[in-house]
């Protein structure tokens, strides 16, 4: 990747960058630059990255129980089962079903994400849901899976495959999020199917090993010109067949029932199932993610009470407003006041 003259003023934005979590090798020539990968730039920053997110969990490990840490620890995910007595998963299920609120929709190939915010007005309709999220069995586990004592982003998801002729949702290709562990949980509101394109996770797969780290060093010299936009931008794709090349088995599909809870860091490879057939599945969404170089855990003022859970809304709000003034483009499109459960617009349109 060469450097232009006119790169020369993005030089001391992309160089600050090395200190976040910023990942494209696309669009960060200094992340992007063969020359530097080869000498271990991008390799220094996984290492990095694993070393003070293994430091930031022992200190969070009291929250976990001993068993889940473990499961934790030697897969990457933990599936928790019969999360809710099942009068209260009952009752925490028909409010969400019921209720209506500003949705945005993502469409990626044949299939439509669509996401509600967790914000107060709907924790005040399904008060099963906002004690849940409270609980400190719940946030303890997500603060450890995340290495960080910060409140995830909540939304009330539904996913929608199929519903239009199109290439297959990239998300159904095995990938990693990005170069550091972080966080993502799914609950899921009702029995997953095999064949309605489960969540998928290849267990141990977070782990920094050495075939692990000798892979990330390839892919660093190549990605910035790969013609797969989701890697060149820092979300690298590993196909099946290279998982046994890095002493890793095969995707575990996660069919459960209803009222699981799966929480996994996603440095591990993991994809979303192909479906066979149009379904739509409802699931709590968590996602949490902050800059992989701060060394304490904790001190995150965006997880406050009355803060935390009006993020959402709010970053929806800034994403139009750079719309609007053509900073960047916004893929999550405005759905209306909806149910989880209704027919999407989108689908409607296409």
């Amino acid at each position: 990747m060469g450097f232009s003259p006119a790169d020369l003023i993005k030089w001391p934005y992309w160089t600050l960058a090395l200190a976040t979590g910023a990942k494209s090798f696309q669009r960060n020539k200094i992340i992007g630059s063969q020359r530097l990968n080869r000498r271990g730039l991008h390799t220094a920053r996984v290492r990095l990255a694993h070393g003070l997110a293994a430091s930031r969990r022992k200190r969070l490990a009291d929250g976990v129980s001993a068993a889940e840490r473990a499961a934790f620890d030697r897969d990457g995910f933990v599936e928790r089962r019969d999360v809710l007595p099942a009068q209260d998963f009952a009752e925490m299920k028909a409010a969400i079903l019921a209720l209506r609120a500003p949705a945005r929709e993502m469409v990626q190939g044949d299939t439509i994400t669509r996401r509600i915010a967790i914000d107060p007005a709907v924790l005040a309709q399904a008060p099963h849901l906002r004690r849940l999220l409270a609980s400190p069995s719940w946030r303890g586990l997500m603060h450890y899976t995340g290495s960080f004592a910060s409140e995830p982003l909540y939304y009330i998801q539904t996913i929608i495959p199929r519903f239009r002729d199109a290439p297959p949702d990239p998300q159904t290709d095995l990938h990693a999020d990005t170069f550091h562990p972080t966080m993502k949980a799914w609950y899921f509101l009702h029995d997953v199917d095999a064949s309605e394109g489960p969540f998928t996770y290849v267990p141990g797969s977070h782990r920094l090993t050495q075939e692990r780290l000798a892979w990330e060093y390839e892919m660093s010299l190549a990605a910035s010109d790969s013609t797969n936009r989701y890697s060149a931008r820092g979300s690298l794709r590993i196909p099946q067949e290279q998982l046994a090349s890095l002493g890793l088995p095969s995707a575990r599909a996660f069919a459960v029932p209803g009222n699981t809870l799966v929480v996994g860091d996603t440095f591990g490879f993991h994809a979303r199932g192909l479906s066979v057939r149009p379904v739509m599945r409802l699931e709590i969404f968590a996602y949490s993610r902050r800059n992989p170089f701060l060394p304490w855990a904790g001190f995150d003022p965006l997880s406050l009470p009355g803060i935390a859970e009006r993020r959402i809304p709010a970053l929806w709000r800034q994403l139009d407003r750079l719309e609007g003034i053509g900073l960047r483009g916004n893929s999550w499109r405005p759905a209306g006041i909806i149910r989880p459960m209704d027919p999407s617009p989108l689908a409607g349109a296409g």
